[in-house]
């Protein structure tokens, strides 16, 4: 092998090289496809989720026993106690989606119509969705545009007497900087609740997130790390929130006491797992670690290669942050390197090259249906008029907003694919680069 010729060089310039890694290694070309080029990544990604006769059995398993339902089986048990004992957690609850497991806890910590949450602009719906059920006021704080998380030093800034929770986001499997944000909710008295939806086995320094927070919350839905099409979970320390969570995931009665027969502790909702979904969930966990070893490895090789291309910066991680989960691979695009190519057009352009992306979420404090919430009788009831009035003001989110205009994301398995792919995403983005007067024209 030549000296002077680079190892992504020649990966991409050598067919026998591609094959070695089980890539399909595009032929030499200056010209992206999407102006008529080769491929550069003509193989398919892994295909998600992975399964086996592993998940077959569990599956097959459940049916035959006849016992479908927690209250009659044993696998939710079984789960709860691996997933407790995998995140070392005190105790382990599954519910039946992971927006479930946040609408549990919101409830089990007393959060109430009138009150204050503080959520970030960043995430899935679900996690405001919680909020506005509780007829509560979400209060949104911007984002630290480096990391993609919840910027703590703008958390203080949100909190009033009525601020009665925060919920920060541990977005695509990084971890907010809980080493600001815990001493902040320790000063006001403010219970954290963890949404680690995405970021199953993600670490702060050493330990598991969904450990540090009052409670913490998993989603177990079909794109995510950990999979079993729908299911959550929530984490806790404190036996009395983990009493409170159990009887309200069961319409009011824990599940322990049901032999009292018709008795309610509390209001509640049917948020229990089935049996199938526990059973996938244990056939699942035999495979994480490995699963999840992989994605580390490839993130990490990949943003070596991608933070040396104009325009492109990875996603940073906090210090504290010794795990990344990688449910999302996740960079901004600076269209200014890029001869003005619009986000847009990179991400078609990524696509032809065979390498599938997506611009994530958009603004979510500027959401329609806010403005028409808390339009709505209910909340002109509950909240001063000045309140309501202010809340526009009051959630701005301008670095949200741009990263919104920049963000691009790798979902997690594009990171399963062998090394070689991501020597040859590398490149397909390299090409672009190098071709993006040639597209701005296109």
């Amino acid at each position: 092998m030549n000296p002077h010729v680079t190892r992504r060089g020649f990966l991409a310039a050598s067919p026998l090289a591609g094959a070695a890694l089980g890539v399909a290694v595009a032929a030499p070309a200056d010209k992206p496809a999407i102006l008529g080029g080769s491929k550069a990544h003509a193989a398919a990604f892994p295909s998600w989720p992975v399964f086996d006769q592993t998940e077959e059995r569990a599956v097959l398993d459940t049916l035959r026993s006849g016992k479908w339902y927690r209250g009659g089986g044993q696998m939710v048990n079984q789960f709860e106690q691996a997933y407790a004992q995998l995140t070392g957690a005190g105790f382990c609850l599954a519910t039946a989606n992971g927006t479930g497991a946040l609408l549990t806890s919101i409830n089990a910590l007393g959060i109430e119509p009138g009150d204050e949450v503080l959520v970030p602009p960043y995430t899935f719906i679900a996690t405001v969705n919680v909020v506005l059920a509780q007829h509560a006021l979400p209060v949104f704080v911007d984002t630290d545009a480096d990391t993609f998380q919840m910027d703590a030093r703008k958390i203080e800034a949100g909190i009033t007497p009525r601020t009665k929770a925060m919920i920060p986001v541990h977005l695509g499997g990084s971890v907010c900087d809980l080493d600001a944000i815990l001493p902040i909710a320790a000063r006001h008295k403010i219970p954290v609740l963890e949404d680690a939806c995405q970021a199953h086995l993600s670490e702060w320094r050493g330990r598991k997130v969904g450990t540090y927070g009052s409670a913490g919350c998993f989603s177990f839905q079909a794109s995510k790390n950990l999979n079993s099409g729908e299911g959550g979970a929530i984490l806790c320390r404190d036996e009395d929130v983990r009493e409170r969570c159990d009887a309200y995931h069961n319409n009011g009665t824990a599940l322990k006491r049901r032999g009292a027969g018709f008795a309610y502790s509390s209001s509640g909702a049917n948020l229990r797992m089935p049996e199938f979904q526990a059973a996938l969930l244990m056939a699942h966990m035999t495979r994480i670690e490995a699963q999840a070893k992989t994605r580390t490895e490839n993130a990490r090789y990949l943003t070596s290669l991608l933070k040396e291309i104009p325009g492109i910066a990875p996603a940073r991680m906090y210090d504290g942050c010794t795990r990344n989960a990688y449910h999302l691979y996740m960079f901004r695009y600076d269209k200014t390197h890029f001869a003005g190519v619009p986000r847009s057009v990179f991400l078609k352009a990524l696509a032809a090259e065979g390498i599938p992306a997506s611009g994530g979420y958009t603004p979510l404090n500027t959401q329609p249906f806010l403005k028409n919430a808390l339009r709505s009788r209910g909340y002109q009831k509950l909240f001063p008029e000045q309140v309501l009035a202010e809340w526009e003001e009051r959630t701005r989110c301008p670095i949200n907003d741009r990263l919104c205009e920049e963000a691009v994301w790798f979902t997690q398995n594009l990171l399963l694919a062998p090394r070689g792919s991501m020597d040859l995403i590398a490149d397909a983005i390299r090409r672009l680069h190098a071709s993006a007067a040639l597209l701005a024209r296109a």
